[in-house]
């Protein structure tokens, strides 16, 4: 399913500010932990329950091409 998600890269060099951008989650992989596809790419991702958002990292938690 096709989300706006925060994107980590996006972020900027401030780490307090979050962006969105579109995301594909692909499936559930775990306890809150995602396979989330974002410019082609899959990356691992969290859902925050208290924004109602996934958290993609596309920093550290690269999975492969889609």
């Amino acid at each position: 399913m096709k989300v706006e998600a925060y994107i980590h890269s996006l972020g900027g060099s401030d780490h307090h500010q979050h962006v969105l951008g579109e995301a594909e989650i692909l499936e559930r992989i775990g306890d809150n932990l995602y396979l989330a596809a974002y410019n082609g790419v899959r990356y691992t991702a969290i859902f925050n329950i208290f924004v109602g958002r996934y958290f993609v990292d596309d920093v550290y938690g690269v999975q492969g091409t889609k």
